[in-house]
């Protein structure tokens, strides 16, 4: 039995309790067969490859394979396919996933597009509450408490910021809706590497007491 197959009986009858989305197994389903894809075109051109080679193939394999399972529906995944496709080999290598051109031309006008309007709404709701805090005249308390508080959440706020691919250009709430989305996925890429992990032990135990 192939490591392949195994993974792909394993994720199948997965218990869906234990699992973050509706369809489950079809989603982990998906992102495998994406991923595997994904590897062999990285291993492709070069039969041997260093360890930091491997690393480098199989992190940007994953991250691929795990935004385009996500049909472009939201920004993170837009973003990360972006920063994917800005070195050469990179680029073919989304282009051949995502199967046809006009596709990730698509999806790249869409991410244009989201970020320009992020950035506009961004600007819009600063503005807003740059004229509230000249109405308003508070306390000296109450302004150093609010000034305080004010600076922790930009710093978290920042800290999300740098972690969710495109997260510089997200306003305050499309970072919560794209950090949610994006830790799912996260959830769905671990439980497949896990199992793959699992897989393989299992596989290589057979072969010793075989």
């Amino acid at each position: 039995m192939s490591l392949a197959l195994l993974l792909h009986m394993t994720i199948t009858f997965t218990p869906a309790s234990r699992a973050p989305m509706h369809s489950p197994s079809q989603v982990k389903r998906d992102f495998l067969k994406q991923w595997l894809k994904c590897l062999q075109m990285c291993s492709y051109p070069k039969k041997e490859m260093s360890i930091l080679e491997r690393k480098k193939a199989i992190k940007l394999s994953a991250d691929v394979a795990m935004a385009s399972t996500r049909n472009a529906t939201s920004c993170w995944s837009l973003a990360l396919i972006a920063k994917a496709s800005k070195e050469g080999n990179n680029k073919c290598l989304v282009e051949h996933l995502l199967d046809q051109e006009s596709e990730r031309g698509k999806m790249a006008s869409t991410f244009q597009l989201a970020i320009l309007n992020k950035k506009l709404r961004s600007k819009k709701i600063i503005k807003k509450s740059c004229s509230v805090r000249r109405v308003k005249k508070l306390a000296p308390r109450m302004v150093l408490a609010s000034s305080v508080a004010k600076r922790l959440v930009k710093n978290r706020t920042q800290v999300l910021k740098s972690l969710v691919p495109g997260g510089e250009s997200m306003d305050e709430f499309s970072l919560i809706r794209e950090t949610l989305d994006y830790i799912v996925s996260l959830r769905v890429q671990v439980d497949v590497m896990r199992c793959l992990a699992n897989a393989s032990d299992l596989l290589n135990c057979k072969g010793v007491h075989g």
